[in-house]
């Protein structure tokens, strides 16, 4: 295969997968109820904490940035955190407690209830975001996980989605633009 049928199976692949995602009529559910979540935590004067690791944390800082700042018209920012990029705070935990308490150490910290804590995972089988849908639960903060087609220990919690594939890069794709929506809609709701 040439590089130029390389990158239209690559482009294709991924529509294929977004196809999926388009059609599946309960997923688009979930994904409206935490739109709707977030919603609820911002007019009642909360946050949301997002949280992943390597690409996920580049993708839970994204998101995070989107709401500080502005998606698609300039607005009041919207408080939101990334758990996932303070250095000091990530080896200072994981240093003394190691790195499974990573975000749950942040979310016993940082969060309150009615906030709104978004996990991103490929697999759903992260120690450190599982540990942190845990400690929401024990603080009374709505957790939400997206993660691939595959079942998994996050399942056991509040909201998850799961995005219809078992590639990486075709699960971060769609991560990305669940997250996009996300921003979106409360956008629109709060500020449109």
């Amino acid at each position: 295969m040439n590089k130029t049928d390389t990158i239209k199976a690559q482009i294709a692949e991924s529509i294929r997968v977004k196809q999926i995602l388009l059609s599946d009529e309960s997923l688009m559910e979930q994904v409206a109820k935490v739109a709707d979540l977030m919603i609820a935590a911002y007019r009642a004067g909360h946050k949301t904490m997002w949280a992943g690791n390597g690409g996920s944390a580049a993708d839970a800082q994204h998101m995070a940035g989107e709401l500080v700042n502005k998606f698609t018209f300039d607005r009041p920012g919207l408080a939101a955190l990334s758990l996932s990029t303070d250095t000091s705070i990530i080896t200072a935990v994981g240093n003394d407690y190691g790195f499974d308490r990573l975000f749950a150490r942040q979310v016993e910290a940082q969060g309150c209830a009615g906030d709104v804590f978004i996990g991103i995972s490929t697999s759903g089988k992260s120690p450190n975001l599982v540990n942190a849908l845990a400690a929401c639960k024990e603080k009374g903060i709505k957790s939400v996980a997206i993660v691939g087609a595959n079942p998994c220990p996050m399942d056991d919690y509040d909201y998850v989605i799961h995005v219809p594939s078992t590639v990486t890069p075709r699960i971060q794709e769609c991560q990305t633009l669940i997250g996009h929506i996300l921003c979106y809609i409360v956008e629109q709701e709060l500020f449109g």
